[in-house]
């Protein structure tokens, strides 16, 4: 049975884990075994990271429409029930966007969401 060489194969997985690495600090840069584990936990960090970042922009968004909510004598959570039973479907993103560019525009949602409350 002929002797299989896996050199290519070995060299190309370490240069692709290598050049992941790039930019590390000291052996995490240089020695394989230091990049590899370095490099899976970057790579655990980053798509951790991805999900973490939806849940702090949510965070940012409610927080505007909360403060613009208070400005207009109203709590948020009133004014998303507010805005469900007036059936105005807009996002948390659009609405903050209004929030901080088109205070007067909110201030016309959160008059029909009171008087859908009422």
């Amino acid at each position: 049975m002929p002797r299989v060489r896996r050199g290519h194969h070995k060299v190309e997985r370490r240069k692709r884990i290598l050049k992941l690495a790039k930019g590390y600090f000291g052996a995490k840069r240089r020695l394989y075994r230091s990049a590899k584990e370095q490099v899976e936990r970057s790579l655990n960090f980053a798509f951790v990271g991805r999900k973490v970042k939806k849940h702090d922009y949510r965070r940012l968004w409610v927080i505007r429409i909360n403060a613009l909510c208070r400005q207009n004598d109203i709590s948020y959570s009133r004014f998303m029930d507010g805005l469900k039973k007036a059936k105005i479907e807009l996002d948390r993103k659009i609405l903050s966007e209004m929030a901080v560019s088109d205070p007067a525009a909110f201030s016309a949602l959160v008059a029909r969401a009171k008087q859908a409350l009422a």
